[in-house]
């Protein structure tokens, strides 16, 4: 299926070929996807309400990147993780339960390699979300992990993380299949403080990785900015 309008330019700011403060231009952006501006303002206001988008001193922008936002989004998803969890405990059902084991399997082999881990962590973390069967719940979460997508770097590039995440992540999917929905809430909540911490040290310890990784991703992409 083709990516709309919208899924473009979404993809273009999560992966960062737009980069966090570029001035987003609707004649611009739509020479360069080939589309009328129609779409692109709609799309452009569609990604402004998911809050990637904002409205800076010259109009729309890329949503800048900073600590204060790494908190927000933490700040959500711990909330959330722990609602999923614990509802994925009270609520699984035989097939959430195999999807989960083999996620967690997949994330056990992938762990050497941090571009497979990153994805395996997320599929891993999708099947909770979706054993918890709440679509809003996971809607909210989709939205959530958008955000933090921004975010080039990976948790599993910072020394023994790896191995203690999916040490964590085991005694999750244990929580669930035995139904402890409070074990499984509080195991996830505090998963997630461990990666916030994580990303904060990061950030702190390389203020520049944000823009290093930036510029890796955007390639050839050329965007004329007024």
């Amino acid at each position: 299926m083709e990516e709309s309008t919208y899924e473009k330019l979404r993809n273009l700011i999560v992966s960062g070929e737009l980069a966090p403060g570029v001035h987003l231009v609707e004649t611009s952006l739509a020479e360069t996807l080939g589309v009328s501006r129609t779409p692109i303002r709609e799309s452009l206001s569609r990604l402004e309400q998911d809050g990637l988008v904002e409205r800076g001193s010259r109009g729309l922008e890329v949503r800048r990147r900073s600590p204060a936002e790494i908190l927000e989004i933490y700040e959500v998803r711990i909330v959330l993780e722990g609602m999923s969890s614990q509802l994925a405990a009270e609520r699984h059902s035989d097939v959430d339960r195999i999807r989960i084991a083999a996620e967690l399997a997949n994330l056990e082999a992938a762990r050497k390699d941090d571009s497979q881990a990153f994805t395996a962590n997320q599929n891993f973390h999708r099947a909770i979300w979706v054993a918890s069967h709440n679509r809003t719940l996971i809607d909210l979460l989709d939205r959530v992990s958008v955000h933090l997508f921004r975010y080039p770097f990976s948790t599993y590039q910072m020394v023994g993380r790896g191995e203690a995440s999916l040490t964590e992540h085991k005694e999750l999917a244990e929580a669930i299949f035995r139904r402890d929905g409070e074990l499984a809430a509080r195991i996830a909540s505090h998963h997630m403080i461990a990666a916030r911490t994580i990303r904060l040290e990061m950030w702190e310890q390389n203020p520049g990785l944000l823009e290093e990784a930036s510029s890796r991703s955007r390639g050839g992409l050329t965007i004329r900015h007024a």
